[in-house]
């Protein structure tokens, strides 16, 4: 970690330490393949979108390192099978 980090940097690790039981688990892999690290990726992403919905603050993890709080999108009614 460069003396000054970054916000990117700060982003980096905050999000590491969410994800420490990740990587703890892919210390242990022995054998990467797409299926393996299609299954990490999922995970990660569910983690992430389970963090976001149970923040005390929702958007503080942006907040926290200096970015935007993206919009949310606008609800589009759903299609009617024809």
């Amino acid at each position: 970690m460069p003396k000054r980090p970054s916000r990117i940097d700060l982003l980096e690790l905050d999000i590491d330490l969410r994800l420490a039981d990740l990587w703890r688990e892919a210390a242990d892999v022995q054998e990467w393949n797409l299926d393996v690290m299609a299954a990490f990726m999922r995970a990660a992403y569910g983690k992430g979108y389970c963090d976001a919905l149970t923040e005390d603050a929702p958007g503080s993890l942006c907040e926290d390192h200096g970015y935007r709080i993206p919009a949310r999108r606008r609800q589009t009614p759903a299609r009617r099978a024809a």
